[in-house]
């Protein structure tokens, strides 16, 4: 059967459905959103509608045999995969059925240390043992930056035995390594190459933008769909390339992933891949030239930094997303995090996220030209008001870690909880991080130093939204005994 990217089988399927006006005794509860009016009057009666259960008519998200796997088959085709599972758990989801696949307790993974947490949860639950590369750091911006190919090359060579090398393809601040040199010195060691793309779906269809995971050759790639692809928040897509055996794939996914998959964002899914594929490299062509035209208004006002392709070193930073539209606030004595609140606070502008030295606006299908213009008016107003000398402000925005114990020993080892000026010196057995961006500041096995305490204090006098121990006020860390 041919390929027609203009098909959306999961949204056709859900539209014949409701014109059935079948008489629900089935799962879930409301009934078409009789039983919660004011549900319906929330969300609306054609959402409620398709809020279904799986049925003949509609497939099983955990073994799609009709729309469900047709729409599976349009993805990977819209991608250049050779498989295509649709996640509704969101890219976590994704990322961990990615390791979990690859990975068995024992195994060496080799990673840079800056991954999502959603990558070191996945080896806490499987007890693979991490091999950090641990990546350079742009001591300007405070920024980790990607995979250079000579420490990959070292870390293959001083471990043979690993089964997989897993890349950021980007990094969230819009930074990629040089993927296909890795997937390379991946393959020809016999490891699998995993890519963490959830900042990356638009790179499959941009000609002007950094290669995809699977057109560099990678055997898995994770990508979030709802990020920069359109879709309701918490559905993904997980691609795998030859390689990989989709059986095997599908047993990993529904270890973990819901029974009841929900149709709103399956069809999002549907939707979303479908626009991509007939209209994507028109739309992410307009949102790059938006970013670059920020990037050149923004360094034009002064003060700021609106950081771009100018950083590539052909390592390190191989290539950049000129989608992403970060920016370096420290020189208008700002942190990232103060520029966030007051463009909230103040102008009811709602960016990404802020960190020590950064802010990043995330531009994508939604955007237009009037907003942008918006946000570059707003941040040079914020300078003009709020801008001050540039002293006594912390950079790191990465601290190499010392790990001590694989993240899943450390995670259920015995604990005891400190005062956080009493952990120095221990090991921590549990995350901090601050997300956005989920990057874990500290992560279980590794030691508590003081450059990290420091980190952690002064985040969170500068109101960064601290995430991840069991203390939500992050006055104790659990710790191994």
């Amino acid at each position: 059967m041919p390929i027609d990217q203009r098909r959306a089988p999961i949204y056709e399927a859900l539209e014949r459905f409701r014109r059935m006006r079948v008489v629900p005794f089935d799962v879930p509860g409301h009934k078409h959103g009789k039983g919660n009016p004011e549900l319906v009057a929330f969300l609306g009666q054609q959402c409620v509608e398709i809020d279904v259960n799986s049925m003949k008519p509609l497939d099983n998200l955990c073994h799609p045999v009709s729309v469900i796997r047709e729409a599976e088959i349009l993805a990977a085709d819209a991608f250049g995969a050779e498989n295509a599972f649709l996640m509704v758990g969101g890219t976590t989801s994704s990322v961990q059925s990615m390791v979990l696949s690859a990975c068995k307790r024992g195994d060496e993974i080799i990673l840079p240390r800056n991954v999502h947490r959603s990558v070191i949860n996945a080896l806490v639950l499987c007890g693979a043992v991490p091999v950090y590369v641990n990546p350079d750091v742009d001591s300007r911006l405070g920024i980790s930056l990607g995979m250079q190919r000579e420490q990959v090359r070292r870390a293959i060579e001083e471990h043979p035995n690993a089964v997989a090398v897993l890349v950021n393809n980007p990094t969230y601040y819009g930074i990629c390594s040089d993927l296909r040199a890795i997937v390379k010195m991946a393959h020809d060691a016999g490891m699998l190459c995993l890519a963490d793309e959830a900042h990356g779906t638009h790179f499959y269809f941009g000609d002007e933008l950094p290669v995809s995971a699977m057109a560099a050759g990678a055997d898995m790639a994770a990508v979030s769909m709802h990020k920069s692809g359109g879709s309701l928040t918490q559905s993904s897509f997980l691609l795998t390339g030859p390689s990989i055996q989709a059986g095997h794939v599908r047993q990993i996914i529904n270890l973990t992933q819901t029974t009841s998959g929900s149709y709103l964002l399956m069809s999002s899914l549907d939707i979303s891949r479908r626009n991509l594929a007939l209209r994507g490299k028109k739309i992410f062509s307009r949102v790059s030239a938006m970013a670059d035209y920020a990037r050149g208004e923004i360094n034009a006002s002064g003060g700021y930094y609106a950081f771009g392709r100018e950083l590539i070193n052909d390592d390190s930073i191989f290539d950049f997303d000129t989608t992403k539209l970060s920016v370096h606030t420290l020189d208008i004595g700002l942190a990232g995090i103060e520029v966030y609140d007051i463009l909230r606070d103040e102008y009811d502008i709602q960016i990404e996220f802020g960190d020590l030295g950064n802010i990043l606006a995330y531009l994508s299908i939604g955007d237009r030209p009037q907003e942008v213009e918006r946000l570059v008016s707003a941040l040079s107003d914020v300078r003009r008001r709020h801008g001050k000398k540039a002293t006594g402000l912390l950079t790191q925005e990465y601290i190499d870690p010392q790990v001590v114990a694989t993240p899943q020993d450390a995670f259920y080892a015995e604990k005891v909880s400190l005062p956080l000026e009493e952990t120095e010196g221990r090991v921590c057995s549990e995350f901090v991080m601050c997300y956005p961006p989920g990057i874990p500041i500290l992560a279980p096995g590794e030691r508590i130093t003081k450059d990290i305490l420091n980190y952690i204090r002064y985040a969170k006098s500068k109101g960064c939204s601290m995430t991840g121990p069991e203390d939500p006020d992050i006055l104790h860390l659990n710790v191994l005994k």
